[in-house]
């Protein structure tokens, strides 16, 4: 958060691929060649165990040319509070594996995403966020460095990505009035704990 402090608005990628998810060498060079050939600074969540066969951060393979070519524009963190790195002001893009609460929290927080699915749920949800809520743009499985630049840009810059901001914005507050008192996501989860609270009254009753 203090590296993120005194950033322009909406000038900084954040990169996250969750808590699970693991990366070949090569996928992480071209990842990491394609932050850096956006020329955006960026804020990226590398786990310790995220490429396979590593176990320390000393011995993820990026060569020293990436850091030299970054160290300017550029914060690797182990981990981060993901939620309040979504919504300073600063983030302008999510680059995601799009598991459901990092989509979520990037849609509350009412920031573009640059999807990566990988499996499970995650390319339903990054064909919603793509196609159906226009609040994102999918790269491919065999991810290149030339797409991932490519991408960071449509997200960020052009009429593209101030359309993708703007769609982020309406759902940012389509969200938060979802969750006052009397909107449907307060209204669902009202209904959920009275059904919990009849169906253990009526157990209470059937025993006693």
């Amino acid at each position: 958060m203090e590296w993120l402090a005194g950033k322009r608005p909406n000038s900084v990628v954040y990169v996250s691929f969750g808590s699970i998810a693991a990366l070949t060498s090569e996928q992480l060079l071209e990842f990491a060649w394609g932050l850096a050939n956006s020329g955006r600074e960026f804020l990226w969540v590398l786990r310790n165990e995220e490429v396979k066969g590593s176990h320390a951060a000393a011995a993820l393979p990026l060569p020293p040319e990436f850091w030299e070519a970054t160290r300017a524009r550029s914060h690797v963190a182990s981990w981060c509070p993901q939620a309040e790195v979504l919504q300073h002001e600063a983030t302008g893009a999510f680059l995601t594996h799009c598991g459901w609460n990092s989509m979520l929290e990037s849609i509350c927080a009412g920031v573009p995403m640059v999807c990566w699915p990988l499996g499970a749920d995650q390319q339903t949800n990054s064909r919603f966020a793509c196609s159906e809520w226009r609040v994102g743009v999918e790269l491919g499985g065999n991810v290149s460095r030339h797409e991932v630049k490519t991408a960071i840009g449509e997200a960020m810059e052009g009429d593209k990505g101030k359309e993708m901001k703007r769609m982020a914005t309406k759902w940012k507050e389509k969200a938060t009035a979802a969750a006052l008192p009397g909107g449907p996501s307060w209204v669902n989860l009202e209904k959920l704990v009275n059904e919990v609270f009849f169906v253990y009254n009526a157990i209470l009753l059937y025993n006693a």
